[in-house]
């Protein structure tokens, strides 16, 4: 036991000291600080990417999920998000590269020439990655206690993980995500997959005994019903994350960050091959069905098998890598949010704010953030993979004037996108306050629709009002900024811009 928590205490150590390390021989000017430059490599870029698959969500979330849902977890495998991806990023970053966009807000008030809609899009961010930030450190002191064999209580391993993020974002920003980027997905990827095997072998002799059992004892488990999370929840619940991957605020620095346009298309081909990591997760959530019932909380499912079939030095390593999961991902949304607020909404509120004077106040605003969502994971009760579909439903809804905004002529007006965006949002915010469903909204609807997940149906209803708006108002206010052409036709593949 000893040994493990030495093992989770080293690797603090070792987060925080790469962190600092990675601003060494650079100016951190505002540029460099939130994107890196412009000039990350293509390793360093498709870890970024591969961040958004490696997070607590991935080590947690998926086996709780899988031990407490069964079948209908196999939304995680929504390999068409990276089809969005490779089409959607490269036209977003030559964009933002020829007009020296910083945030997904500076490129929404660029289209839409409105700094108020920039403003919105801002909050919108804040509200979609503060719970995905709490995500982040809700799992990171569940695995921190539970591999430490609880020596370390959840909360001073959430006070500890906050501090060594805060501090090493606010000195080397996205680098030093990056530099610990490579040490997570390596752990990621070698534990997750060799539990994923040995599990099944340790407990039922193999992966189709495992199976054979499973469906045994509780027939209908690995299939979808006909009713709640049934096939129509499954497909809107694996429409909202692929849609939802390029609106997310800290996605933008990774994109940002690229050299060029051929690196985000390469990532996006080889990403997906990662889906098998998370095969592996859901087959620890299905090994633990049996060998762990009554978990009062699924998410203790992984750490559970973990602690019973492996020695102290590997669960030490194990906690290593949930906790890397937590930090680096954590890392990237608090970057992201504080640079919305600094940049977005106190510099518009501000015009004559410098941009030295913005880099400053984003670093002080790392720690303050840190704070609220340390303060709000206390407070919070909802299991991961919830609270992550939550915030999907948020960001989700300025899919449509994103999309639209890449058009050569955008078909939606300024006050359109307001309307949607406004409209959606405030569906998704009711639903949540009120813990209502589709079926509670739309009780008139057929079946199929009071299945789908709330975030699509405010979607649906984001786009029919931004349509409806665009077409009255779209003569009087003319049209938002049109050209979404990259700079050179060679840094985006034909078809890109759509």
């Amino acid at each position: 036991m000893n040994v493990a928590l030495a093992i989770l205490g080293s690797a603090f150590v070792l987060v925080l000291v790469l962190g600092l390390l990675a601003r060494r021989g650079r100016t951190m000017d505002l540029e460099q600080w939130s994107v890196g430059g412009r000039g990350l490599g293509s390793l360093l870029v498709f870890l970024l990417a591969a961040g958004e698959n490696f997070t607590t969500y991935t080590f947690l979330g998926g086996s709780g999920g899988a031990y407490s849902m069964g079948g209908p977890m196999i939304y995680m495998f929504s390999s068409i998000c990276y089809v969005v991806f490779y089409w959607l990023a490269p036209p977003i970053w030559a964009y933002a590269r020829r007009h020296k966009l910083l945030t997904a807000p500076d490129l929404y008030a660029h289209k839409y020439r409105s700094r108020g809609f920039g403003v919105l899009t801002a909050v919108v961010g804040v509200v979609s990655l503060i719970p995905y930030l709490v995500l982040q450190l809700k799992g990171l002191g569940i695995i921190v206690h539970e591999c430490s064999y609880g020596r370390i209580s959840q909360g001073a391993a959430v006070w500890i993980g906050v501090a060594v993020i805060a501090v090493y974002v606010t000195v080397s920003g996205l680098r030093g995500t990056a530099w610990n980027a490579i040490i997570k997905d390596t752990l990621m990827l070698v534990l997750v997959v060799g539990l994923g095997l040995y599990l099944p072998i340790h407990y039922y002799g193999g992966l189709g005994d495992m199976f054979h059992a499973l469906s045994a004892a509780h027939p209908h488990f690995l299939t979808l019903p006909d009713h709640g999370y049934s096939v129509w929840w499954y497909i809107s619940t694996s429409l909202l994350f692929a849609l939802g991957i390029c609106t997310w605020p800290h996605m933008m620095p990774g994109i940002l960050a690229a050299r060029s346009a051929k690196a985000l298309r390469r990532n996006a081909v080889i990403t997906p091959a990662y889906q098998i990591v998370l095969v592996m997760v859901l087959v620890i959530g299905f090994t633990a069905v049996l060998k762990v019932p009554g978990l009062k909380d699924g998410d203790l499912a992984l750490l559970s098998l973990a602690k019973d079939a492996l020695p102290p030095w590997l669960v030490g390593l194990v906690g290593v890598a949930g906790m890397l999961a937590a930090l680096v991902p954590g890392a990237m949304l608090l970057q992201s949010a504080a640079m919305l607020v600094a940049k977005n909404i106190y510099q518009t509120a501000r015009p004559a704010t410098s941009e030295r004077t913005v880099g400053r106040l984003s670093r002080l605003l790392v720690p303050v953030l840190a704070l609220v969502a340390a303060v709000l994971t206390f407070r919070g009760g909802e299991a991961i993979a919830m609270l992550l579909i939550m915030a999907y439903g948020f960001v989700v809804q300025l899919f449509p004037v994103l999309v639209a905004s890449m058009w050569r002529r955008n078909p939606v007006t300024t006050a359109g996108a307001w309307a949607g965006v406004c409209t959606g949002v405030a569906i998704v915010s009711w639903t949540t306050l009120t813990d209502a469903t589709s079926a509670s909204l739309l009780p008139w609807a057929p079946r199929p629709v009071q299945d789908l997940d709330v975030g699509v149906v405010a979607m649906v209803a984001n786009i029919l009002v931004l349509a409806v708006v665009s077409a009255a108002t779209r003569h009087r206010a003319g049209h938002p900024e049109d050209d979404a052409r990259p700079a050179t036709t060679a840094t985006v593949p034909e078809g890109a811009a759509l």
